[in-house]
């Protein structure tokens, strides 16, 4: 009963707190964004939130310099990862070469054009992606030249993954790989422009081992009706049933594999893989990892999102980037959308052609492959909440949450996962009629559903001697009467 009231007293604080910042005229955000902050909630209608992520910089090749001049633009770079140490690396496809910058993106640290091999002088041609791995190497998908250069800290060469031979690839097969990313054993995981089949797995020594992830496409009942019935032309100009690409990947420190692709039914725009390549991610009360659904920030009808990257952060939350849109999507664990951010436009943190998503340290870039532009976003107080409040969660802890739940919603009042969080931590504290309050607030039915039936079996426990005290009473009663009712009718006899 402690923890109950120490609960309730908490979240009291929180509000008197929140309603006297707001009495005495906090501005709480005073940043005016080129486009809007909103989630949605269990009815899929929009609210519109405070921002969880404002733009902080941008960052461009012609603002930086090396070895006494000026880098020069970015020319249409196509990806962005981050090392162990903090550095950054650019992919910056136009120009043939690796840009290494430093933690802050201020310095530029090493350009890559070329590497030795075998004697001789090779170069890129459009890097696509690129990643470093846990000791460090340097792996860069050299799409043009159709391989992986695999090099170390120095630039040195270390190994090329190229011409990958398997039963399962067809005869003639063109490997150009787009993205790249490498688990802790460092096995390789590559998209590929064109293969349909799934990410191609790379055993450590370079050979292909096998696909994974591999997307199904499910043809509906009608889909197949009307193929029936229709001509041979007509199919020849319906929509082929393949399986779709995949279009950024990340890897956790738990080896789970984060992949992104199009989804044209807007419900799923990711993936989690297991070490087998099946998908395990969890989509949420909506049921949806896929972006907007069907609908843009206005409540315009507009089309799903299409993800083209995704980046694993912290504590079980990842985030998406949606290049129809130009906006940053964000999930937690669950598959509860947390916020989002960004836009299309020429405005500070808006995009012309977003291609790739990456964390800096708490801060989240993206890159603007029109552009050759970084442009970095810093959190608010109201995104610090939630991502701190979701972390606790990951970690079991709801109840050191609580105050950080009831302040995020004095900002954002109609946020669904805060009373959820509520709800929860009162669940395990065992109020469970609180938990039940705030639950239905959070529209959290599975939850909900837990803390009614602890509350009625609490209630049945509670009652239980009042109820048998009851029926004993009452089987007394009949006795009683049976027996008065059948001496009455043995007198009248």
């Amino acid at each position: 009963m402690k923890r109950i009231g120490l609960l309730s007293k908490i979240i009291s604080l929180c509000m008197a707190a929140a309603v006297l910042s707001l009495a005495v005229g906090e501005d709480v955000y005073a940043t005016t964004l080129p486009y809007d902050t909103y989630n949605y909630d269990y009815r899929e209608y929009i609210h519109f939130t405070p921002a969880a992520y404002i733009p902080s910089k941008t960052i461009g090749g012609a603002g930086l310099t090396w070895n006494g001049e000026s880098l020069g633009n970015f020319v249409t770079p196509q990806d962005i990862c981050k090392d162990a140490e903090g550095r950054i690396y650019v992919a910056d496809t136009g120009n043939n070469r690796i840009v290494i910058l430093n933690r802050d993106m201020t310095k530029v640290e090493n350009v890559i054009t070329s590497f030795d091999n075998n004697g001789a002088e090779d170069t890129f041609k459009q890097p696509y992606g690129i990643c470093v791995s846990e000791r460090g190497w340097i792996y860069v998908a050299d799409s043009q030249n159709h391989r992986v250069v695999v090099l170390n800290q120095s630039g040195g060469l270390e190994q090329i993954v190229a011409n990958p031979t398997s039963e399962s690839l067809e005869e003639g097969y063109v490997f150009t790989p787009l993205k790249v990313t490498v688990d802790y054993a460092d096995r390789v995981y590559v998209i590929a422009q064109n293969m349909f089949e799934g990410i191609m797995v790379f055993e450590s020594n370079g050979e292909f081992a096998s696909f994974f992830g591999t997307i199904k496409v499910e043809i509906s009942l009608w889909d197949k009706f009307w193929r029936r019935l229709a001509t041979k032309e007509e199919r020849t100009q319906q929509q082929l049933f393949i399986p779709t690409e995949f279009t950024g990947i990340d890897i956790d420190p738990e080896g789970f594999v984060y992949a992104s692709n199009i989804d044209a039914t807007g419900v799923q725009g990711v993936r989690r893989l297991n070490p087998r390549g099946e998908d395990v991610i969890k989509k949420g009360e909506n049921k949806n990892v896929g972006g907007d659904l069907w609908i843009d920030g206005r409540g315009t009808y507009a089309g799903p999102s299409q993800f083209v990257d995704v980046v694993y952060r912290q504590n079980g939350i990842y985030s998406c980037l949606d290049r129809k849109r130009g906006r940053i999507f964000t999930y937690d664990h669950e598959g509860n959308l947390l916020y989002i951010f960004g836009g299309m436009g020429t405005q500070a943190g808006t995009f012309s052609m977003p291609v790739a998503v990456e964390d800096i340290g708490g801060e989240l870039a993206v890159l603007d492959a029109t552009r050759g532009e970084i442009q970095t976003f810093k959190e608010t107080e109201y995104g610090n909440l939630i991502n701190r409040a979701v972390a606790l969660r990951y970690e079991g802890d709801e109840t050191a949450a609580v105050e950080l739940w009831a302040r995020v919603l004095e900002l954002d009042e109609n946020n669904e996962l805060a009373n959820s969080g509520i709800g929860k931590a009162y669940l395990t504290a065992g109020d469970y009629k609180a938990a039940m309050k705030y639950l239905k607030l959070g529209m959290n039915r599975d939850y909900y559903s837990i803390a009614y039936r602890r509350y009625r079996n609490e209630m049945l426990t509670k009652n239980a001697s009042y109820f048998l005290t009851g029926i004993l009473v009452l089987i007394v009663a009949v006795v009683i009467v049976k027996k008065v009712v059948k001496k009455k009718k043995g007198g009248a006899e």
